[in-house]
Parts: C-alpha cells; structure tokens; sequence
C-alpha cells in the first residue's frame, strides 16, 4: 500500500509541477462552464434580437417606427444616443444600429425624401433578422402614407382643393384613417401552442454543465498514455524493474491516483453548478457518486489502452486532447443528441461519454436515482473492464 501511495504521490508532483496545470485543472473548466451553462438562456428572458435605435427625428413618424419595432417578434429596440450606440457598435457589443435621422416626419414621406441609417456587423446573422424586421415596420408606416396620398389623388381629380390647407387637412384626416384601419387589420396567421405539458423539463444548463464536466475529466484521463510515454523515456519504468515493485503495483497507483483526481475535479464541477447554478445535482448521491466513479474508471481505461499503442509523450498529448473533443462532440457533451441525425445517435452509444452525459442528465435533469443510472453505470463499467484488460496485458516496460 506504501508504493501505491508514493506513486500516487510522485504522479502528483509530475502533474502539477507547473501552475499552469491548475488553470486546466480548476479555472478554464470552471469558466467555461459558467460561460457555457450560465450564458445560455433558460426561457424566461426575452428571446429577440437586441437592436440599438438612435431617434434624432423626435417626430411621430420616428415614434411608429419605434412602437413598430417594440411590437416585432424579432427584435428588441433599445433606444440610446448615437454616440453611445456607436461605442457599442464599433466594440461589436451589438449587431445593428439603427439611425432615425432628423427631417424624418410625414412631410419628408410625402416628397420621398425621407431616408434612414443601419449600420451592420459583417456576416452576422442578426443583423440580417434586424433588417428584415426593421423593414418590415417601415413599410407598414409608409404604406399609411401612400394610402393617405392615394385618397388625396383621388380626392383632388373628383373636387380640387380650394386652398393648400384644406389639402393638408384632408390629407391628415385619410393618414389617420389609414392607420386606425392598419391597427384593426386581422392577423393572417393564427398560432396555436399546444399546451400537453412535457414529461421533463428541459433545462439548457444541465446539459452544458454536464458535458462541460465530461470534457475536462476524460481529457486528462486519456492523458495517461502520456504519463506511460514520459516514463519510458526518462526510464522510469526499466528502472522499475531492479526493484521489488510488480507491474501490478505500479498500474494500480498510477490509474489510482488519476482516477481520484478526475473524481476531485467532477465534485468541483458538482458543487459549482449546485451553488452558483441551482442545478440540482445533489438530489441522489450515492446514483452520482456511482457515475462519477464508473464515467472516472472508463476514461482512465481507454488512457491505458491508448498508452500501450503509443510511443512519445508527444503525440500521446496531442492524441488525447484530440479524442477527448471528438468524443465529448459526439457524445452529446456539446450539442443535445436530439439534434444529431438518428443514424448517428445510434451509432455513438459506442462510445463512454454517451453513456457517461446521459447517466449525468438522467439524475440532474430527469430527476432519475440509483435505478435509473444503473444500465449507464453497467455499460461504463463494462468498457472500463475491457479496456483494462487489454491496456494491462499489452502493458511493457520499454
């Protein structure tokens, strides 16, 4: 037990030897967490595309745009100066900026002269959604407009106008009929939401909380294989055998001791969605506890195995960081498996961080226990006991 311990030990000295090991350790999976699972939306806010508007005009033309684009189901206007709304657009803080010059009132509708600003982020998708809306309101405040004209046309060929006032009457008069027709006009398109309530609550957060945790463990998990190819190359391991130490001994501290640090860094990752979350994971603890240990014990196997096919320290860091992103992507640790193709979400069942993301969101988002993980559990354990047994008979020294 003495030699276990101090491989354990002097595994932990190699690993955090640089301080830097503790950003990749704690900070950045910390971080991206919190950006990942805190920064996505959880239904409650406003959903619409935040459009800066700058009203220079301050007449009522500008005040229908404004009311029209408050109406739109695309976008959310925030009315601010133009030197403000200019900072954030040159700092890319927003993707439109929306610009109601002064002179913009009806007059300027009637000559056609009136003209309008935006200003848009390069190949931005929102800006694209913004114009749209924006042009969406602007025809329908024109059209009233045009309207007004048109009956100011017909009016003129039946009976001129006597004086140039009583035009501007009558046009003001068919302007305002115009818009009140415009308000009353029937949607043409009726929505029906369905309101059969879901079986579970979908909560965006835990699937990135949970896959971020996946991503961050089985990296350095995988990087075992390294830890072998570094050993090899100082010699560590030919050195080994002039002492009583088995091979045995040495397998079982050095994926000891990285499995209880890949445990060290879920709990972290555990107990920070908990408490600056809310996310319920503490609901079962012994169902979690089982997953970690089992998600831990698979990701540490399929390091071994990759440490008996690998020859330099190298190429094992640069493998494992390079099948730990494909199998986080793959397994849903990105992007929910629901909106992969069905044909792939049959086929990534072969891998360990689809049976580890889903075992994770069947108890913080499903609500499952210790039942529940048990086939997730069985399937983790079952690849760790295969890829053990193959990582420990290929097992050489040199």
């Amino acid at each position: 037990m003495k030699k276990i311990f101090a491989i354990i030990w002097k595994d932990a000295i190699i690993r955090f030897i640089s301080p830097w090991e503790l950003v990749f350790f704690i900070i950045l999976p910390l971080v991206f967490t919190f950006l990942l699972a805190g920064g996505t939306s959880d239904g409650e806010g406003d959903p619409r595309i935040r459009l800066l508007v700058v009203d220079e005009a301050q007449t009522s033309v500008s005040a229908q745009i404004v009311a029209g684009l408050e109406k739109s189901t695309a976008v959310r206007p925030e009315v601010v100066t133009r030197a403000e709304g200019q900072d954030q657009f040159d700092e890319r803080r927003a993707s439109s900026l929306f610009i109601l010059p002064a002179g913009l009132d009806v007059n300027a509708l009637q000559a056609g002269t009136a003209e309008v600003e935006l200003l848009q982020q390069p190949n931005n998708i929102n800006a694209t959604v913004a114009e749209r809306a924006i042009l969406t309101v602007i025809r329908s405040v024109s059209s009233a407009v045009g309207a007004a004209n048109n009956a100011v046309r017909e009016r003129e060929k039946q009976m001129p106008f006597a004086t140039q006032a009583e035009k501007q009457v009558y046009f003001d008069q068919s302007l305002e009929t115009a818009q009140q027709l415009q308000a009353e006009t029937p949607e043409r398109v009726t929505v029906t939401t369905g309101n059969t309530p879901d079986s579970v609550e979908y909560d965006p957060r835990a699937n990135s909380s949970a896959g971020q945790l996946i991503t961050w463990v089985f990296i350095p998990l995988f990087g075992i294989s390294a830890m072998f190819a570094y050993e090899r190359q100082q010699g560590t391991l030919r050195r080994l055998l002039t002492t009583p130490t088995r091979k045995a001994t040495f397998l079982l501290g050095t994926i000891t001791g990285q499995v209880a640090f890949a445990i060290l860094q879920m709990l972290l990752l555990v107990i920070f969605g908990n408490l600056v979350m809310g996310l319920q994971w503490g609901r079962d603890p012994a169902a979690l506890a089982l997953i970690l240990v089992t998600s831990a014990l698979a990701g540490a196997a399929l390091g071994t195995t990759m440490g008996t096919f690998i020859k330099s320290e190298g190429q094992a860091n640069g493998l494992s960081i390079m099948f730990g992103m494909v199998m986080a992507l793959l397994g849903g640790c990105w992007y929910p498996l629901e909106l992969f193709p069905e044909a792939a979400r049959t086929i990534v069942h072969i891998l360990p961080t689809t049976w580890a993301m889903q075992g994770l969101l069947d108890l913080v988002l499903r609500g499952g226990g210790l039942v529940d993980v048990l086939p997730e559990a069985g399937v983790l354990l079952g690849f760790a006991a295969l890829f053990f047994g193959v990582g420990v008979w290929r097992f050489r020294f040199e």
